[in-house]
């Protein structure tokens, strides 16, 4: 029925309490996003889907340009002739809310788009999120990547 909302798993449930502040890291994975995770990734797919993007595309540019700045060492670091990236790396590692096998660097990301001063921030995870969830975090949430914004600014 259009306009129904759609139901969430048991499974969902369980992964949406390990993105609540403080479960598997200090700030969650939600922000102020009241609605329910099914929402929050349905919308989001809507999104990639009519931007002519797959989850996979916006998570290998994420990757490159994370990849190119590494090199920095934590100072910025010129990307493509367009973006001034910076990579912070904090001791420790982090396990994905999907239970997924691994643990991902705690990683801070910052992206400048040199032309409009527009910025991203997103992590090592927030990546594997993307390309292996489709999901790219609640609204408020520091490391949110809404979609359009992403193609937007990278240029995708």
């Amino acid at each position: 029925m259009e306009g129904s909302p759609v139901k969430q798993s048991p499974e969902l449930d369980r992964i949406q309490q390990n993105m609540r502040p403080l479960c598997l890291c200090q700030q969650g994975f939600l922000g102020n996003d009241p609605r329910k995770l099914i929402e929050i990734l349905t919308e989001d797919q809507g999104t990639v889907n009519s931007l002519g993007l797959s989850h996979g595309n916006i998570a290998e540019k994420l990757k490159a340009i994370t990849e190119k700045a590494r090199g920095g060492w934590g100072d910025p670091v010129v990307v493509e002739d367009k973006f001034e990236v910076e990579v912070h790396e904090a001791r420790g590692r982090m396990p994905c809310p999907w239970g997924h096998p691994g643990l991902y660097p705690k990683t801070h990301i910052r992206l400048e788009k040199i032309e409009t001063g527009e910025n991203l921030v997103w992590s090592d995870l927030a990546i594997h999120l993307i390309e292996e969830h489709g999901f790219y975090q609640g609204r408020g949430s520091p490391y949110r990547l809404d979609p359009l914004k992403v193609k937007l600014i990278l240029e995708i």
